[in-house]
């Protein structure tokens, strides 16, 4: 019995320290200009060694003497060039909905059309995309 209790006491503490560690899962940014489909975690884009990268999505609000008007954009960027920055915009409530949701340590993808409207927006918020903060980055 007391060797049953060892043992359980230590499995328990194996399993507690695994979740205390964490599984991190950086997602560097991708950009598919052929099936335009661009996806990444925004952490890993904003402490990347390459400081054009970046990933995100944002929601502008405007007033004007017809209405309000709501619309959403999406944006990757792998390098500096002109053609380096990918941008689609949305007019769509679903989307901007789906925008909307995005925290600050989302895995964030997006696809857009010829036209650079936005087609498709997803995100993930979870504990892997959030980093290691007990490593060090240099």
């Amino acid at each position: 019995m007391k060797l049953t209790r060892v043992l359980l006491t230590a499995c328990l503490s194996l399993i507690s320290a695994t979740a205390m560690a964490g599984k991190t899962q950086p997602a560097p940014v991708t950009i598919d200009l052929v099936n335009r489909v661009a996806s990444g975690d925004m952490v890993t884009a904003r402490f990347s060694s390459n400081e054009e990268e970046l990933i995100g999505c944002g929601v502008r609000y405007y007033e004007d003497a017809g209405g309000a008007i709501t619309y959403a954009f999406c944006q990757a960027r792998l390098d500096a060039s002109e053609t380096g920055l990918i941008l689609c915009s949305t007019f769509n409530t679903e989307l901007i909905e789906a925008i909307q949701s995005i925290s600050a340590f989302s895995f964030v993808t997006f696809s857009w059309n010829e036209d650079n409207e936005c087609t498709r927006i997803g995100n993930s918020s979870q504990s892997m995309y959030i980093p290691n903060f007990r490593l060090r980055r240099r």
